[in-house]
């Protein structure tokens, strides 16, 4: 190690808080990186958004109806599906997963009764219709709610 090794730490160069406008010997003088003349050039240039007195994009396009902020997106699976399982076996949200049966549980999994299952299965999913559950029951299995 001798002085003509040394070098600044990596990412230690970088700086948000490069001084501009402080004369032609900065690199960054006379214009302080902002062209010649123009709204941009200028203090107070206008917000994001903002087209010059038009009306702007977000005010031209219609808005219908509203989002729940509280609602959930739950991925319904019927009962039809889960004949690929083994007799005896125990379905999660994972192994549905696995599977591809189900691509993206967003807020949770629910069983519903539609189609016919001939397997006795341990079924642990976020919910189930009625009839999912007494046809999981009918044959021996569980459906528990997790």
């Amino acid at each position: 190690m001798d002085l003509s090794n040394l070098k600044p730490a990596a990412g230690s160069k970088i700086s948000n808080n490069f001084r501009r406008g402080r004369g032609h010997g900065s690199g960054n003088g006379k214009t302080a990186g902002k062209g010649h003349k123009g709204q941009k050039a200028r203090s107070g240039a206008p917000r994001i958004g903002f087209e010059g007195g038009q009306m702007p994009l977000y005010r031209r396009i219609p808005k219908r109806g509203f989002t729940c902020r509280n609602s959930k997106e739950i991925v319904g699976i019927n009962v039809s599906a889960l004949e690929v399982f083994d007799n005896d076996s125990v379905v999660t949200v994972d192994v549905l997963k696995e599977k591809g049966i189900i691509s993206n549980p967003k807020d949770g999994v629910k069983i519903l009764g539609n189609g016919e299952l001939t397997k006795k299965l341990t079924v642990q999913v976020n919910a189930f219709s009625a009839s999912a559950k007494e046809k999981i029951e009918a044959l021996g299995g569980k459906a528990e709610v997790i």
